[in-house]
């Protein structure tokens, strides 16, 4: 018999119970799967402590192959009523928590929406001319 879980590695169910992977010292370690993670925008909040949110994908068409967007709405846990509509968050998948609720709504930061070049740092020639190019302080 062979059981399972979506977090860890098979193991075998020997016949008195006892369950244990493998003979092999290497296979006896158990790894630990990725989790089920999905990113989507609040579209409601209207229930207490559930926000809804829509995650969108890029699906390939069944006949034209084709991407197309497919757009899916999951109800996640908000435990605070943080969230508002429009906010960006993680849904991370948990317990049931009631009959449609089977994720956690995490906060992600926002993007950072500015240009590459005022995230690098200036170099040294840009910054030498930046000195020479402003104007002499005020003399009294």
């Amino acid at each position: 018999m062979l059981l399972t879980t979506p977090f860890v590695s098979p193991l075998k169910l020997q016949a008195n119970g006892v369950a244990s992977a493998s003979a092999s010292p290497v296979s006896t370690a158990l790894t630990i799967q990725a989790a089920k993670q999905l990113t989507g925008r609040v579209v409601t909040t209207k229930a207490n402590k559930t926000v809804g949110v829509e995650v969108v994908r890029l699906a390939p068409h069944p006949k034209y192959k084709r991407r197309e967007r497919i757009k899916k709405k999951y109800q996640a846990h908000d435990p605070d009523n943080q969230f508002k509509v429009g906010d960006v968050v993680e849904l991370r998948l948990s317990r049931p928590i009631s009959k449609t609720k089977h994720f956690l709504a995490v906060p992600l930061p926002p993007r950072d929406t500015r240009r590459k070049s005022q995230l690098l740092p200036l170099l040294q020639s840009q910054s030498d001319q930046d000195q020479d190019q402003s104007p002499p302080p005020p003399s009294e």
